[in-house]
Formats: C-alpha cells, sequence, structure tokens
C-alpha cells in the first residue's frame, strides 16, 4: 500500500514556524491501530487522515472524513491539522471547491479560501469559572508563584485556561518551563488533556495582539502544542467577552510561534484564520 503523504506548517507564512502536521490523504479506511501506528512514526503533534467521500476525489469532492491522531491517541478537535489538510487540498490537489466540508468526531468542520489565508468554521467552546482551591498544586506546577487573574474549564474540550494577572509581561509567559512529570503527577482524574496558560496583550505595543498564549499537553503526549486551533476555540470565548470584541488577534508564544486571527460569528460559530506552508510531500510504504 502507497500512502502519499505530507508535511504542512500551520498557522504561519514561513516554512519552520507555527505548528506541522503529517496529513495522510486515504483511498480506503485503515484499521485503527494503523493510524495510530503512522501518527506514532511521524512523531509530531497532530497526523490527520483525510478519507473521500461518495467516490469523488481528491480535486474534485466537497465532503470529506478527518480524523487526527497524536503519536499516542487520537484527538477530538484539532485546529493546525485542519488547516493543514485544508492546504494539501487547496493548494496541491487544486480542489475546485469553495468550501470543504470535514466530517469529523467534533462534527462537521468547514474551510473556505480568503486571499492568502484559510478560514475555519469551527465551534467556539466558551469556558466556565474553575476553583483554583481544588487544582492548586497544578497551578503551582503550571505557572510557579506568578499571579493569576482567573482559573476557567471547557468540559467539552477537557482543556484548563489560566489567565495571568495584568501586572505579567510577555516575557513572563514565555519564560515558564513547566515539566510535563509535574503537571501529569498533579492531574490523574483524566478531567484535563490540555493546559493553556494566556495573557492580555499590552495596549502600549505596537504588536496589535489581543492576546497571547501556550499550550501544554502531555497527557496526550505532547509536552508543547507550538501553535493550537482547537484552544483558540476555548481562548476566544473568553476573551471575546472580556476585551468586548468579536474580531481578534492572538498570538502562540512558543519557540515557533504562529498568528491566529478570529472572528465570532453571528451564529455563534468561530472563524478561525490562518496561513500554511507545505514543506515535504512523499509517499508512505506500508
Amino acid at each position: 500500500m502507497e500512502i502519499p503523504v505530507f508535511t504542512v506548517d500551520a498557522f504561519t507564512n514561513v516554512p519552520f514556524k507555527g505548528n506541522p502536521a503529517a496529513v495522510c490523504l486515504i483511498e480506503n479506511e485503515l484499521r485503527d491501530d494503523l493510524y495510530q501506528s503512522i501518527a506514532a512514526e511521524m512523531n509530531l503533534s497532530e497526523t490527520a487522515f483525510i478519507t473521500r467521500r461518495n467516490s469523488m476525489d481528491f480535486s474534485s469532492g466537497a465532503r470529506f472524513g478527518l480524523r487526527w491522531f497524536s503519536h499516542k491517541n487520537e484527538v477530538p478537535l484539532c485546529g493546525h491539522a485542519t488547516l493543514a489538510s485544508a492546504a494539501v487540498l487547496f493548494y496541491l490537489k487544486k480542489n475546485v471547491n469553495p468550501v470543504l466540508v470535514f466530517e469529523t468526531l467534533s462534527g462537521e468542520l468547514y474551510v473556505r479560501q480568503h486571499e492568502e489565508s484559510l478560514i475555519m468554521d469551527f465551534p467556539l467552546n466558551k469556558p466556565n469559572p474553575q476553583d483554583q482551591h481544588e487544582i492548586k498544586d497544578l497551578l503551582k506546577a503550571a505557572v510557579g508563584d506568578l499571579p493569576i487573574q482567573d482559573v476557567c474549564y471547557s468540559k467539552t474540550t477537557k482543556k484548563l485556561m489560566v489567565r495571568l494577572a495584568d501586572t505579567c509581561d510577555r516575557s513572563e509567559l514565555v519564560s515558564l518551563r513547566p515539566e510535563a512529570e509535574a503537571l501529569l503527577r498533579n492531574e490523574t482524574t483524566g478531567k484535563i488533556k490540555s493546559l493553556i496558560i494566556t495573557l492580555k496583550g499590552a495596549e502600549s505595543t505596537q504588536s496589535g495582539y489581543d492576546f497571547y498564549s501556550r499550550v501544554f499537553a502531555p497527557w496526550v503526549g505532547v509536552p508543547e502544542d507550538p501553535v493550537t486551533g482547537s484552544a483558540h476555540t476555548v481562548l476566544a470565548g473568553y476573551w471575546s467577552e472580556k476585551l468586548k470584541k468579536k474580531k481578534m488577534l492572538a498570538y502562540q508564544c512558543s519557540s515557533r510561534g504562529g498568528e491566529v486571527k478570529l472572528e465570532i460569528r453571528n451564529d455563534g460559530r468561530l472563524d478561525i484564520i490562518g496561513q500554511a506552508q507545505i514543506i515535504l510531500q512523499g509517499t508512505l510504504k506500508i
């Protein structure tokens, strides 16, 4: 069996930044263990598998199946690998449709082109306030002695969001080095699969960023995720309310870094807007 495979840097307009994802084009469904073995071989935060629907090919079909696997397990929602998948279909396969529909574990997701960017239509996952005392050891492992303004939790995505106090600056967020073992040791309930640490953008700077973030997910085998679309479904729900804005520009401050544009739609869903660079294409032989 030969499977076309690509590596795509998502949420960036230059190679080697943003978040890399592997994308595989699957003619016929594979066994789950084979999907997992391929993802482990790719060894990126996520590998996406696109399957055809209604016997259409990858250039003319508008509807596809899409699954995402980390090197440890299947994940229910992944933004950067969805962006990467759409980039392969639009840019390499020259898909003729204005909108692509992906059938996923998180329902139907839609992606369309706009100038140099791709726009993903995603669910909005507004988090709810979380009692800090219940998870004080986890918070200590995450941010040390930095002051915390808010802690919220998204049950749908199993993401915990920690907002640092406005007295903190971007350099303190960038300097955080939470140990994966400490995070795992202090959260064993299975309720949390990802930790988001976020900070309000400084109004005095010229960057224009409304907020910053970093994302740690050792519970799914990803010590730090470079740029995380699914985390922004939670961040957008939180920051939109706090900033009284429906359009926001965000930056994820990993070592690779990535810019994410967000717009909350009138129908209550979220447009996540980003660019992608295809940097590798080849054939997986099994």
